[in-house]
């Protein structure tokens, strides 16, 4: 039995967590936070992180980046493992990140789905193979109108697969409307679409002379960003301190 702390638990993501956890005879959410608690989801809400001192294994956050250092900074002062699915995330808090991993467990990533992550390891594939040949890159992503951050955390983290292999001599291209210039040979284009309730939906081109290649991901719900967590919270438990990520999960 995984017990954990869901932060972020009246959100859309939350949830839905809350409403699988119920189903997973494995799982329980033994507290929630979130700044409102007019939701009865069947645990204790708090709207103050500090106040919460319910016991668990792990904490789940599914928040906004501006809480996202008010929950490692709990997860570091209880000794907790935290599951951090939130994007959109500062270069500052990134690196608040990589440090508390040296106190405690963390599995950060851009997008919990399995699906997604078979597509970072086919995107890098791609980019060795086929960027080493001369092909252009571009990631075109889709969401909803409602998302906050562009492009989505897990269109970059699409790109840095792809540049790790390309030894980072690639930029990122997001905006190409305020010069008049051919593109450049070691550049990846990510674009954002932003409308009605598009779940989420991610495309990588390779465009080379005759023929391009794409890959692509439609998610159709949010339950599969809802599991990826509830199985990266199992995961977690009782790991020691590091930074993890669900490449460990399906590993494992």
């Amino acid at each position: 039995m995984t017990k954990f702390i869901m932060h972020g638990c009246n959100g859309a993501m939350g949830q839905v967590i809350t409403r699988l956890a119920k189903e997973d005879p494995e799982t329980e959410i033994v507290a929630g936070i979130d700044i409102q608690d007019n939701i009865d989801n069947g645990y204790p809400v708090f709207t103050k992180i500090e106040e919460c001192d319910v016991p668990a294994d792990v904490i789940v956050d599914f928040s906004v980046a501006k809480a996202v250092d008010g929950v490692v900074d709990y997860a570091v002062s209880r000794k907790l493992p935290l599951v951090l699915c939130t994007t959109g995330l500062s270069e500052e808090q990134l690196a608040h990140v990589e440090a508390a991993g040296k106190q405690i467990a963390i599995l950060r990533s851009a997008n919990m789905s399995l699906g997604v992550n078979m597509v970072f390891k086919l995107a890098a594939l791609g980019a060795q193979v086929l960027a080493q040949a001369g092909y252009d890159i571009e990631i075109v992503e889709k969401h909803h109108n409602q998302k906050l951050d562009a492009p989505s955390g897990t269109a970059l983290a699409i790109a840095d697969v792809m540049n790790e292999v390309l030894h980072k001599e690639y930029a990122y291209k997001l905006d190409r409307s305020q010069e008049r210039a051919k593109r450049g040979k070691k550049e990846i284009g990510i674009q954002s679409v932003r409308g009605g309730n598009i779940v989420g939906e991610h495309e990588v081109f390779f465009c080379g002379p005759d023929e391009v290649v794409e890959i692509k991901h439609t998610a159709y719900s949010k339950g599969i960003f809802g599991k990826g967590a509830i199985s990266a919270a199992a995961f977690l438990k009782d790991k020691e301190p590091g930074i993890y990520t669900m490449s460990n999960v399906i590993a494992g």
